[in-house]
């Protein structure tokens, strides 16, 4: 009983460690993402509630006791544990809206730029680069309302260079640049579970400027949870800056 506090901090310690797993595990080419994802869905939880009473039990253990330096252990496994339930207890009280089942997201509904290089023999995926045309269309009208072509009055020549510029800096990996067509493909990377996206993109000359395209389509899942939405607006946004 006397060391129970060290032993809670251990377990917090190693289930902490797990957890981070299930998290990068797939960053650190330990297994695809979609492995971490469905072990974060399986285990997560439950592992921070173990965290969490180990931790509790621990403290009130100790303080019934009174072994204030154990009894400190204790509290702090049990506030990991906590710590860890946040993401359950948060959306517990405040639901997240189910974003919409879609997973290619496009900043031109009626021409959407195509990929060329990257193929549907692309590592890891299930899904498909074909575009699903007005169905597709409508359901991203109705959820990203606010996706739309990005106008610039940059010559055609300095928005590819800057678009290309941003996405370097977004850290996507480059799969094919051609200056002279003013079109780039590239593979993006969630920073958790590190999910993959094919993203295409393409300038056109305009009279007094030019417009920039974009596509990010995942790899896997039916719905890509508004991530390739966010990746828009966040590269539209750094590419206006």
């Amino acid at each position: 009983m006397k060391h129970l506090g060290k032993i809670a901090l251990l377990i917090a310690g190693i289930g902490t460690l797990c957890a981070a797993l299930m998290l990068f595990g797939a960053r650190l080419g330990l297994w695809e993402p979609i492995t971490g994802f469905g072990l974060y869905r399986t285990y997560f939880n439950p592992l921070a509630a173990v965290i969490a009473g180990a931790g509790l039990l621990a403290l009130v253990i100790h303080l019934v006791r009174k072994e204030k330096a154990q009894a400190l252990l204790g509290g702090v496994a049990a506030f990991i544990g906590v710590a860890l339930l946040i993401p359950l207890i948060a959306s517990s009280f405040n639901p997240t809206t189910r974003a919409a089942p879609i997973h290619d997201i496009s900043t031109d509904t009626v021409n959407p730029p195509l990929f060329e290089v990257l193929d549907d023999t692309r590592a890891g995926a299930s899904n498909t680069l074909d575009y699903g045309g007005p169905e597709l269309a409508e359901a991203q009208a109705a959820a990203y309302p606010d996706i739309a072509p990005l106008e610039t009055d940059l010559s055609a020549d300095e928005a590819f260079q800057r678009a290309l510029t941003v996405a370097q800096d977004l850290g996507w990996e480059i799969v094919a640049a051609d200056a002279d067509r003013l079109r780039f493909e590239a593979t993006a990377r969630t920073s958790v579970f590190y999910f993959a996206d094919d993203v295409v993109v393409v300038v056109t000359p305009l009279e007094d400027g030019s417009r920039v395209d974009m596509r990010g389509v995942s790899r896997v899942g039916r719905s890509d949870q508004g991530v390739n939405a966010a990746r828009i607006r966040d590269f539209q946004q750094r590419f206006r800056e």
